[in-house]
């Protein structure tokens, strides 16, 4: 065998007939798991093995430096040759070796730096500061995404489109910030492409001169290019070479960064490509999981089209699961995954996914309360994730004003004037003193101890202003009054973490309940005598509103010490904050966003909360390209398992301390059923479609008396006499002192006989003989 042969003996049709494609433009559709980088290191190597284009005259670009390592160390097992000298390597990188090589061109100093996100954040800020502006109305990040976005547009100040006196500095600040870059001798990531996009551009000689050069150029993931970068590519691509173009258009995720998935299309238009090859033989999954990704992406009109197959069998059906509540969700869950792990499945290769991050703070009590070690890939835990720490800081400070650690994290966020001088002679007096920070304000002088000031009346006013509020109630106000809510609505990607914020409000909700507490219990922090501060019980005066009620308070389980609910919550997330995260090495699930699975693949994967608002997000709900953007991310998903897919969907959910009913998602109504295995339990508390007759009936106004009438909600003939002669009846709501709020889904039984079926939420349902069970009604 010669060794050219051996370089294509591993490919399949498809593969060897883009690997041998003659010089000329080709668009290279390869979907999942297809074997797309074998493609295109086994193109370079036989292109260069067979003598028609030397190691100089190839150019290659990929999106990560770990995909641009892994294609030289191919190549370099390929080859007899040093392949490190070549072209191969991310779009900046290949930039930033450009202008090192044209800096004079250029216009930059020999050794100019660059700037990464920190390092232009620091420098947007010095420009506003310069420019005397206020920086709550020109926050710095904003600013920065702006000169980003505008560079990513291949826009300079002078071609941005202004409308407003706002858009107009945001242009000012936009040139100040470039002449400040010239100054320096500094360019940021965006500069890098921008101007060297426009060097070739504006430079005859240069462009030909490359465009001779690189006679084969070749392009991974070109779906997720955006247009400045299909620009670059073009100014590189000329009458004399090839662009030889590698993507899916139906793994297009990535339009909030700024990808066209038009791309792919207008390349095909423009340079008249003669050679459009699908790489459709997938290499990784089974055939039940390929059928639903399939069916799933035929849903979407504007694709380029192409099946993927497998000749690895059916395989296992694909999983699909209906819980009571997002709780159970996170429970079954739990137990599948004991169970793959028990049967031979290393927790490494079992992925739980989900749309939003906030999804996965139920899923990661469960692990946590289970003992399973768990990794946040692409992520933090959540309740360390920044946002979450402000707000827990926050109510650490009404727990407590004279915790440091807290006061230093949030006293100067979001911004309010503390600089890190004025900070240093705070901590001096209090050094001094022997006091916290809060108790040594008044040490601090002018304006600095002014705004020092001002958030000490802050943490005040939001102590007192909580008085004889619920936990949930608690931490809605404290988000809002101590502007992290519109910190991270001005935010361009704030979104995300305010669903964050929310979902620590479903945590609090969920964490009284179970804790015992009840979930209107008040939750201020108690006295010595276990008693609400400053409140004093008394009779009261005809018409006076009613008092709040006296904190509701529990026990430590180790040390019996008295703790309020708003204490209680505080000890329990700094425990699961500290707790459980997978060491390194360590076998442990994955828990990732979809966004972050993609190019990653594991035998065992789980997406979750397939429901309507959830996944497809509701964002995108009334945008055609956005549900179609949805449908590409659920394809991911779905293309991410190996051997066994899981999807699962919820009734019910806790959404801003309330539960919301769910629809299930569109998407598994556009999934084959000869694919699918329902795996739901025939007794399933309200049963499947509850959700949206309920929602009926309560938009009806005719309410859930009208479901059990009509027999979809389970009713019993008469209600049930408990021993101490509480009587109950299906569809009520009752309290348990240690599975907290439930619905009773049956009753069975009369006297010491009777028993209830209760479904709990987070504690799934169970049954329970009522002459053992303490039940209170809930009105």
């Amino acid at each position: 065998m010669t060794a050219s042969s051996a370089l294509l003996a591993h490919l399949n049709h498809e593969q060897l007939a883009a690997v041998t494609l003659p010089a000329a433009h080709a668009l290279i559709l390869a979907g999942a798991g297809s074997g797309k980088t074998r493609v295109l290191t086994t193109r370079i190597a036989w292109l260069i093995h067979t003598g028609q284009v030397s190691p100089a005259g190839v150019m290659a670009v990929t999106f990560t430096n770990k995909a641009a390592k892994e294609m030289l160390t191919r190549l370099g097992a390929m080859l007899p040759i040093p392949v490190r000298g070549m072209w191969i390597g991310t779009f900046h990188g290949l930039c930033n070796r450009f202008l090192r090589a044209h800096w004079k061109l250029a216009g930059l100093p020999q050794s100019f730096q660059i700037l990464d996100a920190q390092d232009q954040l620091s420098a947007v800020k010095r420009v506003i500061k310069a420019m005397n502006l206020d920086e709550e109305r020109f926050v710095p990040k904003q600013v920065a995404w702006f000169i980003a976005g505008s560079k990513e547009e291949g826009l300079r100040p002078k071609d941005v489109d202004v409308r407003d006196e706002h858009g107009r500095k945001l242009v000012e600040i936009y040139q100040a910030y470039e002449d400040q870059c010239q100054r320096e001798g500094v360019v940021d990531f965006a500069e890098l492409l921008l101007r060297t996009y426009e060097l070739m551009r504006d430079n005859a000689a240069l462009r030909e001169h490359y465009q001779h050069r690189f006679r084969h150029i070749l392009v991974d993931e070109f779906q997720d290019t955006n247009r400045l970068q299909y620009a670059w590519l073009k100014m590189f691509t000329g009458a004399h070479n090839s662009l030889f173009a590698v993507g899916d258009d139906d793994q297009s995720i990535y339009a909030f960064r700024g990808a066209q998935v038009g791309n792919m299309a207008d390349f095909e238009r423009e340079f008249r490509v003669p050679h459009v090859i699908k790489l459709e033989r997938n290499y990784r999954s089974f055939g039940n999981i390929l059928d639903a990704a399939n069916a799933l992406i035929s849903h979407n009109t504007r694709r380029l089209g192409k099946n993927l197959r497998t000749e690895a069998g059916p395989g296992e059906p694909v999983r699909v699961y209906e819980a009571t509540s997002d709780y159970a969700e996170a429970q079954w869950l739990l137990e599948e995954a004991q169970q793959l792990h028990r049967d031979g499945t290393p927790r490494s290769e079992i992925a739980v996914l989900y749309r939003s991050n906030a999804q996965s703070r139920v899923i990661e009590s469960a692990l946590f309360n289970a003992g399973i070690p768990y990794r946040v890939y692409g992520g933090l835990r959540f309740f360390e994730r920044a946002e979450i720490k402000h707000a827990l800081a926050y109510l650490r400070l009404i727990e407590n004003p004279n915790d440091d650690t807290s006061y230093l994290r949030v006293v100067n966020f979001p911004t309010r004037g503390i600089g890190a001088r004025t900070l240093e002679q705070l901590q001096d007096a209090a050094r001094v003193s022997g006091r916290s920070l809060y108790q040594s304000v008044g040490a601090v002088t002018g304006k600095g101890g002014a705004n020092l000031a001002a958030f000490n009346a802050l943490v005040d006013a939001m102590r007192e202003n909580t008085r004889g509020l619920t936990l949930r109630e608690i931490i809605e106000h404290v988000v809002e009054a101590s502007g992290l809510a519109d910190h991270y609505r001005n935010e361009k990607e704030g979104r995300e973490r305010l669903e964050n914020l929310d979902e620590l409000v479903n945590a609090a909700e969920a964490f009284v309940t179970q804790e015992g507490f009840g979930k209107d219990a008040v939750a201020l922090p108690v006295d010595e005598q276990g008693v609400v501060a400053g409140l004093v019980p008394g009779a009261l005066a005809a018409g006076d509103p009613p008092a709040p009620a006296p904190v509701e308070v529990a026990p430590d389980a180790e040390t019996g010490e008295i703790v309020s609910p708003l204490a209680a919550f505080l000890t329990h997330a700094a425990l699961e904050a500290g707790d459980n995260q997978a060491q390194a090495g360590q076998d442990a699930i994955q828990l990732m966003t979809v966004h972050a699975a993609k190019g990653l693949e594991f035998d065992c994967v789980f997406i979750t909360g397939l429901e309507e608002g959830l996944f497809p997000h509701e964002n995108s709900l009334s945008d055609y390209d956005g549900l179609e953007e949805e449908r590409r991310l659920m394809y991911v998903a779905i293309t991410r398992a190996r051997k066994r897919l899981y999807l699962s969907f919820s009734q019910t959910r806790l959404l801003h301390g309330q539960t919301r009913y769910n629809v299930k998602s569109r998407f598994l109504d556009e999934l084959p059923e000869g694919a699918l295995k329902w795996i739901t339990p025939r007794v399933q508390g309200f049963g499947s479609g509850f959700a949206r007759d309920y929602q009926a009936a309560w938009a009806s106004g005719s309410g859930l008396g009208s479901i059990v009438g009509a027999g979809r909600l389970p009713a019993a003939s008469a209600p049930v006499t408990t021993a101490d002669g509480v009587a109950l009846r299906v569809g009520q709501s009752v309290f348990h002192t240690k599975f907290g709020e439930g619905v009773i889904v049956t009753l069975e039984g009369q006297g010491t006989d009777a028993r209830a079926q209760i479904n709990f939420g987070r504690h799934g349902t169970k049954w329970l003989a009522l002459s053992v069970a303490k039940l209170t009604p809930v009105d």
